[in-house]
């Protein structure tokens, strides 16, 4: 009996972007292909661990690939892990996990498919750039029937009973007429050892009557010496465990030893991934003991914030029976961790002396590595140290906290910041004008992970870190300038208190404004207004509410004017007219919507067309 399956929705969209957008990379499909098997051969050595009988039929583990010049056809086969009915539909009727829809959408406004196929886990479809046909019989490992798989890439696919000896998985390609030299084994030769030496299953090559030839080293490419490897095996072993098509920004190639000994090849990557903030994105690295494949799913190998590292960590101190779930929690995965952390942040240290380079790195991930300072208490400074920022006074350019402290003011204690959604809105945020006046920095915070690291790491090197609005207290502005008068002042804010009783908790005069009139705040201990706002758009308005400060300038003429008109009870209407437009000026230098968009729209032409 044939079954006959309409692939997901849109795949069929997403086939013809691989197909146009790789016409110049088709050579990647066998990469992909031999990935793949490599990874099918994983699996199976992995559960022989705990199921030693799984694979006594499978011999030594290897990966066959046999041209047929005659036929035009070309088959990468393996003896791994197989796959049954269920697997070859969903993992060849489906893109994975990450969504058709998105892969479409962003192949689409990138115009290139090249840096997405991996990305999305649709590496075995690039199989359609030379095939018109792919046929699939697979068995998977403690299972009886074989099935068979085939499709054209454009109608959905066939599923059937089939027969194999033993478990593993036949793909043949049924090449195009374009593609016919992928059967021309010199070739083919070429194209492994350039893309898939690092391969640690023999990668045999049927030659026909003149034999078969191992054409890979076969050796787990970690466990050489450094001085045996070039960049390009690098590269190209940084493409089989990411499915990336980019370059590594940085390859990081090591051995511990001492208490745990262990072998790691760690990769950061060029370009972020497409799920780098997704919840369920899970760590990329690959855990192996003795070069036998463990898993890739232990969490606790690698922190949250260090998510965007790929690459292999090889330990012969851990046993080789051990769950994945107590893995875990192992003590040593721990110091494993803690080794392997400690190595990529001193490697970042020393790419920082290179700002346009390290800039490339932390335009990618610097969002993903500030939660290190909130995550990470041990390597809180040190992530800190590694973090860039604007600030008042970076200009074009990013500045660390020691670039901060190197241009302090006299006597500053310090490290001033300012959070919210737009660095030019914060840039005329009138609680600068003090600063700006006094020439002292601050930091210009627009990520919403700043509004939490800045809560944890309260000093750094000395300095206190601090929200401007705290820092009242300690700068001692004294200024000589003309003053509303006190009484008259006071009635004022007594006014603009009883108006906005509901909005604000509380008018009061600060000496921080030097050209705006007023300004909106919070109380020293509270959330920040952009953090507020953050988690009102995630629905929490009521469990997290800041009590507003309306500031309010006495040396500004317009604060003085409205003073001097309390003393006319009639002059009421117009203060409270001019109170109200003032209070939506503040909420606007916030980024806050106004309470009446139509009343200080008619308010402000009005009091335009008269100043005209």
């Amino acid at each position: 009996m044939v079954d006959k399956i309409g692939f997901q929705a849109d795949v069929s969209k997403m086939l013809n972007i691989v197909v146009n957008s790789l016409y110049s990379e088709k050579q990647i499909f066998l990469r992909e292909l031999i990935s793949n098997a490599s990874d099918a051969c994983d699996k199976l050595k992995y559960l022989a661990l705990t199921n030693p009988g799984i694979a006594q039929q499978s011999g030594q583990l290897k990966i066959k690939i046999v041209p047929d010049d005659k036929n035009k056809t070309l088959t990468v086969s393996d003896n791994g892990i197989g796959m049954n009915k269920d697997d070859l539909i969903n993992h060849l009727g489906t893109i994975a996990k990450s969504g058709t829809a998105d892969f479409v959408k962003n192949a689409t406004d990138n115009g290139s498919a090249v840096e997405l196929i991996g990305q999305f886990g649709v590496g075995f479809y690039a199989a359609f750039m030379v095939a018109d046909k792919v046929e699939i019989i697979s068995k998977k490992a403690g299972e009886e029937q074989a099935w068979k798989w085939v499709s054209n890439g454009v109608d959905g696919f066939e599923i059937s009973e089939s027969k194999r000896d033993v478990n593993g998985t036949d793909i043949k390609l049924f090449l195009k007429k374009d593609a016919k030299d992928y059967v021309d084994t010199i070739y083919l030769r070429q194209i492994i050892r350039t893309y898939s030496d690092h391969i640690s299953y023999p990668i045999v090559l049927d030659l026909g009557k003149a034999g078969e030839e191992t054409v890979n080293s076969a050796s787990a490419l970690w466990t050489r010496h450094k001085s045996e490897i070039t960049q390009d095996q690098y590269k190209e072993f940084y493409h089989h465990i990411s499915h990336n098509f980019d370059d590594p920004w940085m390859t990081l190639h090591f051995k511990a030893e001492g208490n745990i000994e262990y072998a790691g090849l760690l990769f950061v990557p060029s370009q972020a991934p497409y799920d780098l903030f997704q919840p369920d994105r899970k760590t990329g690295l690959k855990l192996y003991v003795n070069k036998v494949f463990i898993s890739d799913k232990i969490d606790a190998l690698m922190p949250n914030y260090l998510r965007f590292v790929r690459g292999v960590i090889d330990s012969a101190d851990l046993p080789l029976n051990i769950s994945r779930e107590m893995l875990q929690h192992s003590p040593l995965i721990e110091k494993i961790k803690h080794g392997a952390v400690s190595r990529i942040l001193k490697e970042l240290k020393k790419r920082t002396k290179d700002y346009d380079d390290y800039m490339t790195f932390w335009n990618n991930f610097g969002i993903v590595l500030k939660e290190g300072i909130y995550e990470d208490f041990g390597n809180r400074e040190e992530i800190a140290s590694l973090s860039y920022f604007k600030s008042t006074k970076s200009g074009d350019k990013l500045t660390t906290l020691d670039e901060y402290i190197s241009r302090v003011a006299e006597n500053q204690k310090a490290i001033y910041y300012i959070t919210g959604d737009d660095v030019k809105v914060l840039r005329n945020n009138p609680q600068l004008e003090a600063f700006d006046e006094k020439n002292i920095e601050v930091l210009l915070l627009t990520d919403p992970i700043d509004e939490f690291w800045t809560q944890v790491l309260v000093n750094y090197k000395g300095f206190a870190i601090k929200h401007i609005s705290q820092a009242e207290a300690d700068m001692g502005w004294k200024r000589d300038e003309p003053k509303a008068d006190e009484g008259s002042l006071q009635k004022l804010t007594d006014l603009m208190t009883s108006m906005f009783k509901d909005e604000v908790g509380k008018v009061a005069t600060t000496e921080k404004l030097t050209k705006s009139p007023v300004s909106l705040t919070v109380e020293n201990g509270q959330m920040s207004l952009h953090l507020e706002r953050l988690m009102r758009n995630h629905q929490q308005q009521t469990a997290f509410a800041s009590s507003r400060i309306l500031e309010v300038n006495p040396y500004h003429p317009l604060i003085i004017r409205l003073a001097d008109m309390m003393a006319d009870e009639q002059n009421k209407p117009k203060v409270e007219e001019v109170a109200k437009l003032l209070l939506d000026q503040a909420k606007i230098a916030e980024g806050e919507p106004v309470g009446d968009p139509s009343f200080f729209s008619d308010k402000m032409s009005s009091y335009i067309l008269k100043a005209l």
